[in-house]
């Protein structure tokens, strides 16, 4: 079985999260939505490049959602979403690559 690469459900979680809460209108449930990618992501983070790798990715992907929301305000809130989740992929597949 294949796994599904830590960039991907990172960038999948700040998208679908944003997604989920504003076409629910529920943010509680985005933000359920961002949590367990998150934490998925956080996880192969662990697995692949131990501790140290986990805390920096994971606090990059809590700048990324936190960024987003001052980042809407000047150019939209979804080129902030998919900006900040590009980021968020090209962060992980930097310092996961060719480990694990």
């Amino acid at each position: 079985m294949s796994r599904i690469p830590s960039s991907a459900v990172a960038a999948t979680g700040l998208v679908g999260g944003y997604a989920v809460a504003r076409w629910t209108g529920k943010r509680p449930l985005g933000g359920v939505v961002l949590a367990l990618a998150g934490g998925v992501a956080a996880r192969e983070w662990q697995q692949v490049g131990g501790g140290k790798v986990a805390a920096g990715l994971t606090g990059a992907y809590v700048a990324a959602f936190a960024g987003s929301h001052p980042l809407a305000k000047r150019i939209g809130a979804w080129p902030a979403v998919f900006s900040v989740a590009a980021g968020m992929a090209a962060a992980s597949w930097a310092v996961t690559r060719g480990k694990g």
